[in-house]
């Protein structure tokens, strides 16, 4: 393995929570997680010799993976419908027993009744990333991103009493 192989695999391992948070965000199953989870690892590959050090790191990498799952379900919607059932109820790939695991799945669940703009503020926003890296990955201002996501806080709310 080369050295830029190396420096890219410790990368990827030291933000595959990112990638999962994205992947499990804009699909709905394990299967197409776990493709677009490969997806999005590939298309960072293609893209890291143009990464300029510019921003942060995760930055760019959230910048990548948001891009990437948004092109994949426009995609996706554009394609022929199939008999496919998205149970919205229970996230196959979660543990339930408990009261935390179920309001964790309640949570990814209602995320993903957000349209794509702010289901991605919203992921960035539960991993801690400052309101300036929120805009700068999504093009918008560093207010909006703050007034979106007090927003937003407040429809996930609703959203979860309404579906628990």
């Amino acid at each position: 393995m080369s050295e830029k192989e190396e420096i890219f695999s410790k990368l990827i391992k030291d933000n595959q929570g990112l990638i999962i948070k994205v992947s499990r965000l804009y699909t709905n199953s394990l299967e197409d997680e776990e493709d677009l989870f490969q997806e999005i690892v590939l298309q960072l590959w293609r893209s890291y010799d143009t990464f300029k050090g510019q921003s942060k790191i995760s930055t760019w990498m959230y910048r990548v993976a948001l891009n990437t799952a948004i092109t994949l379900f426009r995609k996706k919607t554009k394609s022929p419908k199939t008999d496919e059932l998205m149970d919205f109820h229970q996230a196959e790939y979660l543990e339930q027993d408990d009261e935390k695991q179920s309001q964790i799945a309640l949570l990814y669940k209602v995320i993903k009744l957000l349209p794509r703009v702010e289901r991605a503020i919203v992921v960035m926003y539960l991993d801690d990333q400052p309101y300036r890296e929120i805009a700068e990955t999504l093009g918008i201002s560093e207010v909006n991103a703050r007034v979106k996501m007090n927003r937003l806080k407040k429809t996930l709310k609703e959203l979860m009493e309404k579906h628990a």
